[in-house]
C-alpha cells in the first residue's frame, strides 16, 4: 500500500523493534477505511488505538531479523528455517501469560523477550541490544593451496585481521569477526570457508541503563540454537521478578549457567 510522505516520515520515527508491527496496524486501519493510500489520519487513528490497547498487541516475545533471507550478498551463513523454528519454540512458552503474572500493571512492548537475528556481522537488526542476539558466522580456513600474494584478502578485511608473510596468509583470531569475506575473494583457494554457524550474544538492552550484549564464546551450529534458547528462557523465567530485562538478570546473577556445554 502507498504511503503519503508525511505518514512515511512519521512511521520512520517509531522504535525499530515495533516498527513493522505498527506499520502493519496502520495499513490495516487504512484498508478498513477503504483507502488506497496511508495518510496521517490513519496514523493518528491507529496510534490512539494502539496506545489505549497496547497490552492486546503484546505477545510476550519478538523476533527481529535482518534482510539476509531476501538475498543480501553479505550473508555469512544461510539457514532460512531458523526464524520459523524459533517462532514455534517461543510460542509454546506462553510468555505473555507469564509476564502478566510478573508485571504490576498493563503489559507494554518493552516487557517482551526479544531475539534478534543477523545473517552476518554487519548486524543490521541490532543483535547487540537484544535479549538474545544471533549473528551469522563463517570462519576462514587456510588450505595447502599456493598463494599468489595478490593481497585481495588483506584489502577486503575491514578488521585488519589478515596479513601475508612469506607467501602465506595469516589470521589474527582475536580480530576476526567471521564474516567470511576474505575466503570469497581469494582467487587461489588458499583461503576457503571453514566452520560456519552462529555467534550468540545475550543480555543487550537500551533504556535508561543501556547494556551491550555479552558474547557466548564459539561458533554454534543451527542445532545448538534451540537448546540454548531453552536454557536462556529457563534462566529468564527463573530469575524474572517484575518483568525486568534479561540483561538486568545477567548483571545480577551472572551468565555462567548459560554457557553451551
Amino acid at each position: 500500500m502507498q504511503w503519503s510522505d508525511e505518514a512515511s516520515k512519521t512511521i520512520s520515527k517509531v522504535p525499530f523493534f515495533i516498527r513493522k508491527r505498527v506499520k502493519r496496524k496502520v495499513e490495516e486501519e487504512a484498508a478498513g477505511a477503504g483507502a488506497r493510500q496511508v495518510t496521517m489520519e490513519h496514523v493518528r487513528a491507529s496510534q490512539k488505538r494502539f496506545l489505549n490497547r497496547m497490552e492486546d498487541e503484546v505477545k510476550g516475545y519478538q523476533i527481529e531479523t535482518c534482510f539476509g533471507p531476501s538475498g543480501c550478498p553479505n550473508r555469512a551463513v544461510e539457514y532460512d528455517g531458523l526464524i520459523e523454528d524459533l517462532e514455534n519454540q517461543l510460542s509454546k512458552r506462553n510468555l505473555k501469560a507469564f509476564l502478566k503474572k510478573k508485571v504490576n500493571g498493563p503489559l507494554k512492548m518493552h516487557h517482551e523477550f526479544r531475539i534478534s537475528i543477523s545473517d552476518c556481522p554487519n548486524a543490521c537488526s541490532r543483535p547487540q541490544i537484544a535479549d538474545i542476539g544471533i549473528i551469522g558466522a563463517c570462519a576462514p580456513a587456510i588450505t595447502d593451496m599456493g598463494c599468489d600474494e595478490c593481497g585481495a584478502c588483506v584489502d577486503t578485511c575491514k578488521e585488519e585481521a589478515l596479513f601475508l608473510n612469506a607467501g602465506r596468509p595469516f589470521i589474527h583470531p582475536e580480530k576476526c569477526i567471521y564474516c567470511g569475506q576474505c575466503a570469497r575473494v581469494c582467487p587461489t583457494g588458499t583461503l576457503t570457508e571453514g566452520q560456519k554457524g552462529f555467534r550468540i550474544q545475550v543480555g543487550g538492552k537500551l533504556g535508561r541503563h543501556p547494556r551491550l550484549a555479552t558474547e557466548i564464546p564459539g561458533i554454534h551450529t543451527p542445532q545448538d540454537i534451540p537448546k540454548f534458547i531453552d536454557r536462556c528462557l529457563d534462566y529468564y523465567q527463573t530469575h524474572c521478578q517484575k518483568g525486568e530485562r534479561f540483561g538486568e538478570m545477567i548483571e545480577k546473577n551472572g551468565v555462567e549457567e548459560l554457557w553451551i556445554a
